[in-house]
């Protein structure tokens, strides 16, 4: 059927025409200033387009570039346009000129038939150090070093003057004066000794919350940059994770707050001390009628001063500075893959003042210079979309684009989960409201920035996912399913693999049980298949995202490599047949299951039933070819 004049919002399908930013539609994924990058677009015969032209805004003026009929298939005919980067951010959409209607656009949330701001648009980002080719598809586990693992080595150490003691069996205590310093003396050696079962697992990538030394279990009131907590090990602790990670293949992360330091911090006891106005210290912190800003205004974490000079080149530029000392030079296995950085939304604003993306593109920049295979990911609550123009942060903790749509589909409607500080429970909404709020966000953002950032159903901060679904493992492994599937790095907290509970951030943070008895066996099976599927996929890891149904109960979708295709069937509950034509999938009849029940294939569709929540992924090599974009500028370019 030709482009019908239908509502913009929430169409999704086979039908339409396509576009996502992957490599199967981009010729480089990392081009520079110059560089010239083939796209195509796959329009649906049906559809009945005569013209393709691409829009961009060069210098902010409007222009079109026409697009090449390059190859014709069974069911689409692709489009070519040779688009030049010649601003560090190309915007680009797509006019699409045929059928009843003549005039269509295509941009990141989809099909329009009427014209849409740019905000949407599809990217191309030039820049000289593009984010690590190694990240994409990468499985990342978050560790809370006091709650994973205590090594014997914990035993010999004393116990600072603010902790509260616990055994390793004592539940949380979320009083308010507790929760913060109640201490199981958890320690880097003792993730060491676990490091196999994260392998076991399928993980490439641990990412630690704060190892500074401060005066609390969650260290992000940091009282130095310099050392590594000694309750952790010290530094030699960290050098010694660091080397057996590299040795099983696993990347290591760090966690680091631009934001502020805690008031223990050297530079602001200096600051704040006898004579300490007349230091260079006072200008690191904000000062208004002689008292120091905090941070949401908890006294103990006084908020840094990013328009002083000399606080950025201490933590950036110094080859000793926070940022440069504790990464991994290339060819050395102690120090760190990357940077997960806290607060990062928040930092350098403070009324008139926003030199967030100073601080971001001088942060990434640091790090291109002396460690140009690190990756660097912002916290990110809220809407993200103008804090990543594809200069700074490589990506962002996709709170908004991922955690919170998944949650409106699976949580239990009669729980009251802790909801990102918003004054109301999250609604429970049908899967076209969810799809369309992840196309919403994340058509906002160049597609490296998507799959460089976390994906994510719950963290140390948030309700643990087993009981936002109120305990039903069944829909654990719906949002799992979700998770390990989509486009990014797939981000899980300790525990999760074995249903940890927990009502809400801190009441999570649980010591991890290592005796497995205590462990869902079921949920650790669901975990490990997952994540299987993923590692053994090109199409998962690497490929691009097609939506094919979203309604009610069900979400449908493709993942696109040029050498594999993944289909996708996530149900929070028993619906109605979904039938896709077998025309529209070139080569599924070759596929197998890479996880859950295979489909039921016939002569003219595959049908897709459940009945009840669960994931399926159905995969196999695409018979149709598509027409691979050749890669065009001054030099190879990386992958990405």
């Amino acid at each position: 059927m030709p482009l019908s004049p239908v509502p913009d919002s929430r169409a999704v399908g086979l039908h339409l025409p396509h576009h996502d930013g992957s490599r199967r539609y981009v010729s480089d994924l990392a081009p520079r200033l110059g560089d010239v990058v083939d796209v195509l677009v796959r329009v649906p015969l049906e559809a009945e387009v005569d013209a393709v032209h691409a829009r961009t805004a060069p210098d902010g003026e409007s222009a079109f570039t026409p697009g090449r009929l390059v190859r014709t298939t069974a069911t689409d005919a692709w489009w070519k346009v040779r688009l030049t980067c010649h601003n560090p951010v190309t915007n680009y959409r797509f006019l699409l000129v045929g059928g009843p209607t003549k005039y269509a656009w295509l941009n990141g949330t989809g099909v329009h038939h009427r014209d849409v701001p740019d905000a949407s648009d599809f990217r191309l980002v030039a820049h000289d150090s593009p984010p690590p080719g190694w990240a994409e598809g990468s499985v990342v586990y978050q560790i809370f070093p006091d709650r994973f693992a205590r090594s014997a080595r914990a035993d010999r150490r004393e116990m600072p003057d603010w902790a509260i003691p616990a055994q390793w069996s004592d539940p949380v205590d979320t009083r308010p004066h507790a929760v913060a310093h109640q201490l199981y003396g958890g320690d880097l050696d003792g993730i060491i000794e676990h490091l196999d079962h994260l392998v076991a697992l399928g993980v490439d990538v641990v990412y630690l919350t704060p190892f500074f030394p401060a005066r609390s279990n969650h260290r992000y009131d940091a009282a130095s940059f310099d050392q590594v907590d000694p309750i952790l090990g010290g530094d030699r602790a960290l050098q010694r994770l660091n080397k057996a990670a590299h040795e099983r293949g696993l990347r290591v992360m760090g966690d680091f707050t631009t934001n502020h330091t805690g008031d223990a911090h050297e530079w602001f006891r200096t600051a704040n001390g006898p004579g300490g106005k007349r230091t260079p210290e006072r200008d690191y912190y904000i000062w208004e009628d002689g008292k120091y800003v905090a941070w949401l205004g908890v006294p103990s974490l006084p908020k840094l001063n990013h328009l002083n000079e000399g606080l950025r080149r201490r933590i950036f530029d110094e080859p000793r500075g926070v940022v440069r000392r504790w990464l991994a030079r290339p060819g050395r296995r102690e120090g760190l893959d990357g940077w997960r950085v806290d607060v990062a939304n928040m930092t350098g604003r403070w009324r008139g003042t926003d030199v967030n993306h100073d601080v971001a593109r001088q942060m990434r920049d640091s790090m291109a210079r002396h460690a140009p295979d690190a990756l660097l990911v912002g916290e990110h609550f809220h809407d993200y979309t103008p804090d990543v123009p594809g200069d700074g942060w490589h990506g962002v903790m996709n709170y908004s684009g991922f955690c919170k749509p998944v949650w409106n589909w699976i949580r239990d409607d009669a729980a009251d989960p802790m909801t990102m500080g918003a004054p109301a429970p999250l609604p429970v909404l049908e899967a076209g409201a969810v799809v369309e709020t992840m196309r919403d966000f994340t058509s906002r953002i160049s597609w490296q920035s998507l799959v460089h950032s976390f994906n994510l159903v719950g963290s140390h901060d948030v309700t643990r996912l087993r009981t936002l679904v109120a305990h039903d493992p069944r829909l654990v492994e719906v949002a799992a399913g979700l998770l390990f599937t989509m486009p990014s790095l797939a981000m899980l907290t300790y525990g999760d693999e074995i249903g940890m509970e927990g009502d809400f951030g801190e009441d999570g943070r649980r010591a991890m049980p290592w005796d497995e008895s205590a462990w869902d066996r079921g949920i650790h099976d669901i975990y490990r298949g997952l994540i299987a599927a993923r590692r053994s996929s090109d199409a998962l890891r690497r490929g691009g995202l097609r939506w094919v149904h979203a309604d009610g109960d069900a979400i449908v979708f493709l993942r696109e490599s040029p050498t594999e295709t993944a289909l996708v069937h996530v149900s929070r509950a028993a619906h109605e047949s979904v039938r896709v034509p077998v025309r529209q999938l070139a080569g599924v009849e070759t596929g197998r299951a890479a996880y859950g029940p295979a489909v039921r294939l016939g002569k003219r569709a595959v049908t897709l039933n459940a009945s009840g929540p669960g994931v399926r992924i159905w995969t196999w090599a695409p018979t149709d070819g598509g027409a691979q974009p050749r890669r065009q500028g001054r030099r190879s370019g990386s992958e990405g």
